[in-house]
């Protein structure tokens, strides 16, 4: 007699328990690091697998069947004990040493260089080579360990988490600061060709015109130091904006300009103990930091 359920393994467990907790795809998604289709292609495999339903699919959410209730609650057990013994191995493991790459850009480097000092305070064995610049590096052939992304899409070859929701909001120089009225007459300046996939890039183009465009830069510093002399109003990450000391903010950020904050790694590296320290250590210390990070 066959029995599928011995086939399952421990991420279509995790899956499982994620709806169930969150009660709606998205959202699980964004708990497993995952985006939503994978959620539901996996979901629908895992039912296909089992040969009935786990969920009932309602307007307000997914509601656990019979049989949903009683693979959820494994699943519980399962993480209750695999959480037991990691607590009685952890003082015996060695701790995490060697070298991880880290990419990321000019702007988040900002944001995430206290916590790399206190990261490396707490882990002195481990080596950091850090890279900066806007072009996502390839992962999957290893240029680097882990990438600190803003992004609303990353590739389907990593995993990871998403850790945030980056705000945008326009500033102007603290020591001269724009009246909102004065707006429509002001100097802007926004981010060049080489980040024309941005929304707040895309706004500049379609809402001011070109000649009021005072400067474009290829990096996020580079446009708020611009800001900062007086070069123009522009839309800075409020984490930025928000710390910075010679600028204000002139309007609430705005919804449709903001980006997920991503911690990625490639598959083969996610159980990596290294690459588990700088990722789990980060996380934490973003969520510290989110209602910075959220505007």
């Amino acid at each position: 007699m066959k029995e599928p359920a011995r086939t399952l393994a421990w991420d279509d467990f995790r899956l499982i328990a994620a709806v169930a907790e969150t009660r709606n795809l998205p959202a699980a998604a964004a708990r497993l690091g995952i985006d939503h289709s994978t959620v539901f292609r996996r979901l629908r495999q895992v039912e296909v697998l089992l040969g009935q339903p786990l969920f009932e699919r309602h307007r307000s959410g997914y509601t656990l069947t019979p049989a949903g209730e009683e693979v959820a609650s494994l699943a519980a057990r399962v993480d209750e004990d695999i959480t037991a013994v990691t607590r009685r191995l952890a003082g015996a493991a060695p701790a995490p040493s060697g070298e991880v790459r880290l990419a990321t850009s000019d702007s988040l480097l900002e944001l995430i260089m206290p916590m790399l000092g206190r990261f490396r305070a707490a882990n002195p064995s481990i080596r950091l080579d850090v890279v900066t610049g806007n072009a996502a590096l390839n992962l999957s052939r290893r240029d680097a360990d882990v990438a600190v992304r803003a992004t609303d899409n990353p590739p389907d070859t990593l995993v990871g988490r998403r850790v945030a929701r980056i705000a945008w909001a326009l500033y102007a120089p603290a020591i001269r600061p724009t009246p909102h009225d004065a707006l429509a007459e002001s100097d802007w300046v926004c981010l060049g060709e080489n980040l024309a996939g941005l929304k707040v890039v895309r706004h500049a183009r379609a809402m001011v015109p070109p000649e009021r465009i005072a400067g474009r830069f290829d990096t996020v510093l580079g446009l708020a130091r611009a800001v900062e002399a007086g070069v123009g109003v522009g839309h800075l990450p409020c984490f930025l904006g928000d710390a910075w000391p010679g600028l204000t903010q002139l309007a609430p950020p705005v919804e449709e300009y903001a980006s997920d904050l991503w911690l990625l790694t490639h598959p083969d590296l996610r159980h990596t103990p290294r690459v588990r320290a700088v990722m789990d250590s980060l996380a934490a210390q973003i969520a510290e930091k989110r209602a910075l990070i959220e505007g």
